[in-house]
């Protein structure tokens, strides 16, 4: 029990390290909504390792960053409106990953683990996975973070200055898509965007800075995970959907606190 409990909370952890940064850049920049095109591709990458027989977590991560060049590529080339891109993309990936996952009716498959998160049942390869993703994407992260805050702040005066805008957005989407991948089984496809964008909006109202913002969304993240995953074990409900109520909670207290503090003054 101990080792299930431990690798769960490690995992957890790791998760809201990845986020904290990643949602702040995203609430940021407004792409809320590419979280859960990406999140609804996790499902199509499911349906393919499934019928291709290899591993689930490789097939998942290779068609998100597959799904993330293909809405860049379309978004620069075609110049077609992010908002509807990422309207096509979602439904056509997830209608055509349920279409595939129709086919293997002889599988052995536990959807609402892909869909909710099964963060209970991680074990170490998954724990070795999450770490190598982690590691590498805040390396890329703190090497580019200072053009990161520059092109969301103001996209036109950074290419000015000479930053490679396209390439930079081009890796934030990037990373996302990793993140993505790597946190169905944690929190589900369903619940991952959550994850990026309610600690980082919990965060951004303490926050006077964007390092601060990153930091504070981390620490919001560790704690719905804490929180969340106390809930589940307890009280035996859904690890994934708890973490994210919890995160959901700081966030309303997060609203609440300004208000309270402008009574008393």
């Amino acid at each position: 029990m101990t080792d299930i409990l431990l690798n769960a909370l490690f995992a957890g952890l790791l998760l809201a390290v990845l986020c904290g940064p990643l949602g702040a850049l995203v609430t940021w920049q407004r792409m809320a909504h590419y979280g859960d095109t990406l999140a609804h591709s996790a499902l199509l990458g499911l349906a393919l390792g499934l019928a291709l027989q290899v591993n689930l977590q490789y097939s998942v991560l290779i068609t998100c960053l597959l799904i993330a060049s293909i809405l860049f590529a379309l978004q620069w080339w075609r110049d077609i409106a992010l908002d509807s891109l990422l309207g096509i993309l979602s439904h056509s990936s997830l209608a055509l990953g349920l279409v595939c996952l129709s086919f293997l009716d002889g599988q052995q498959l536990d959807l609402n683990a892909f869909l909710f998160g099964d963060l209970l049942a991680i074990v170490r390869d998954d724990l070795i996975s999450l770490s190598i993703i982690c590691t590498l994407v805040i390396a890329l992260l703190m090497r580019y973070w200072p053009a990161l805050v520059a092109i969301t702040a103001h996209a036109e005066l950074a290419e000015i200055e000479g930053l490679p805008v396209k390439r930079l957005r081009l890796l934030l989407m990037l990373m996302v898509a990793a993140t993505v991948a790597v946190a169905m089984k944690i929190v589900g496809v369903l619940l991952i965007t959550a994850m990026l964008i309610i600690p980082a909006s919990a965060a951004g109202r303490f926050a006077r800075s964007p390092e601060q913002a990153a930091a504070l969304a981390m620490l919001c993240g560790a704690i719905a995970v804490i929180s969340g995953l106390a809930g589940a074990w307890y009280w035996d409900t859904p690890a994934g959907p708890s973490i994210v109520l919890g995160a959901g909670g700081l966030f309303v207290l997060g609203q609440l606190a300004p208000s309270y503090r402008r009574r008393r003054n």
